[in-house]
């Protein structure tokens, strides 16, 4: 879907910082809206999404358990 979204886990990447993973949520926000920048009256909605999605980003890769190499 969104294929400038990289994966942020082990292996794919070992040190995901907060902006990563903001970045990953706005490419997210943007693809579903259809908006690169929104409207003045549609930016509190849009950066609501943009946080509301970080934040479960960051929940999910706290919660991952990653099995070691195959």
């Amino acid at each position: 879907m969104c294929r400038s979204i990289k994966t942020l886990r082990p292996p794919f990447t070992e040190n995901v910082t907060d902006e990563d993973v903001r970045a990953a949520a706005l490419q997210y926000v943007r693809k579903i809206s259809g908006f690169r920048a929104p409207a003045a009256h549609n930016a509190e909605a849009f950066d609501r999404a943009v946080e509301t999605i970080a934040k479960a980003s960051e929940e999910l890769l706290g919660a991952l358990q990653v099995r070691g190499a195959r």
